[in-house]
């Protein structure tokens, strides 16, 4: 990762848990398969202790995936990899 002034993350993702809600961007780790490497998706559905991530997948416009609502959602390799 370069740390030249100037260079921004494309995303501005919300990483408050309390604050989730559909729409909001967030980076999700699937630590089974690929430990703390970050991906980004976009929440579809919120619940009290689950979110539904969409991997925004142009080949695949309707996939979605459960996930654990913390500031940095676990998704299952199951669920991931379906």
């Amino acid at each position: 990762m370069n740390n030249v002034p100037g260079d921004t993350c494309p995303f501005e993702f919300n990483f408050d848990p309390a604050t989730f809600k559909v729409g909001d961007t967030v980076s999700y780790r699937v630590p089974e398969q690929f430990g703390d490497m970050p991906f980004v998706g976009i929440l579809v559905a919120v619940g009290e202790d689950w979110v539904e991530i969409s991997t925004n997948d142009p080949t695949d416009p309707d996939r979605r995936m459960r996930g654990t609502r913390a500031s940095r959602p676990v998704v299952s390799a199951r669920e991931a990899l379906a």
